[in-house]
């Protein structure tokens, strides 16, 4: 099966796309070497590669946590649905192929609130037979709606990985009632147990990176919020944490595949955790 309804429509640029202004999942395309971005975003991505030039190794290094962690959600923790919120822009490797290739009748569901991840998302995450991939436009902050339109595709009586990587720090502390933790909560409250968590997000570990993001913030429509490791680590409340916890990013088990990059520390960190 292809998009679902929740998805439908064509494939033109919609009229509220702004291209004038940076935009995060736009900067993330290009630190990743795509071509989904405009003058704006590459601008902006310039600076910061100038100011903190590990930045596109922080990119990279999430992206193959991205896939380690379907890999093992799908493969060893049998998890045949998925809640991917801040998708950003398809590239190589999207959760629904990685999860679609261990297990054809996986069913994805992503949440972005760029229109131009829309248009993509519309043309081009397309769903293995047996299967099913659907989009939903929306804020995380929207936690009813996607939680509600999610059910459209996802069976909530059975587990579900909510795949939350590079979002939460969209999210100032004061997001939510008890800050972006709260969202998380809310989100993971409606999941039945067995469900998981993979969430991944940059660290203020590194004056450089505070630096380049403080410049990012004023230059882009959106906003980026670097958190402490321990702050970070407090998404996974609650939940019992796959080995190896919540480490570095580049250290989250590694694999062959990412022999060429051996593990080091990097200034992002990442987690995989159960719901009981």
């Amino acid at each position: 099966m292809g998009i679902s309804p929740s998805a439908s429509g064509g494939a033109s640029l919609p009229p509220r796309l702004d291209t004038s202004s940076a935009h995060s999942a736009r900067v993330w395309n290009y630190l990743l070497g795509g071509k989904d971005n405009f003058a704006a975003d590459r601008e902006v991505g310039d600076m910061i590669l100038q100011m903190f030039p590990g930045i596109a190794h922080i990119a990279r290094l999430q992206r193959r946590f991205l896939g380690r962690a379907v890999r093992y959600l799908a493969g060893e923790a049998g998890i045949r649905q998925f809640l991917d919120i801040g998708t950003g822009l398809p590239t190589a490797d999207n959760t629904h192929q990685i999860a679609q290739q261990l297990v054809p009748e996986s069913r994805i569901v992503y949440v972005d609130n760029d229109p131009l991840v829309l248009v993509h998302a519309r043309a081009l995450l397309t769903s293995a037979p047996g299967g099913m991939t659907s989009y939903i436009e929306a804020d995380v902050r929207d936690t009813g709606e996607i939680l509600g339109e999610a059910a459209g595709t996802l069976d909530f009586s059975q587990p579900i990985a909510l795949m939350m990587l590079g979002i939460m720090g969209q999210l100032p502390d004061s997001a939510g009632p008890s800050g972006p933790w709260s969202i998380v909560t809310t989100l993971l409250d409606a999941l039945p147990p067995g469900s998981y968590l993979a969430l991944s997000d940059g660290t203020d570990t590194s004056p450089a990176l505070n630096h380049a993001i403080a410049a990012y913030n004023q230059n882009s429509a959106s906003s980026y919020h670097l958190r402490s490791p321990e702050e970070i680590a407090r998404f996974f409340d609650g939940l019992t944490l796959v080995p190896p916890g919540v480490v570095t990013t580049s250290r989250w088990r590694p694999d062959l595949a990412d022999a060429s990059a051996e593990p080091r520390e990097v200034d992002a960190i990442c987690g995989v955790g159960r719901k009981d």
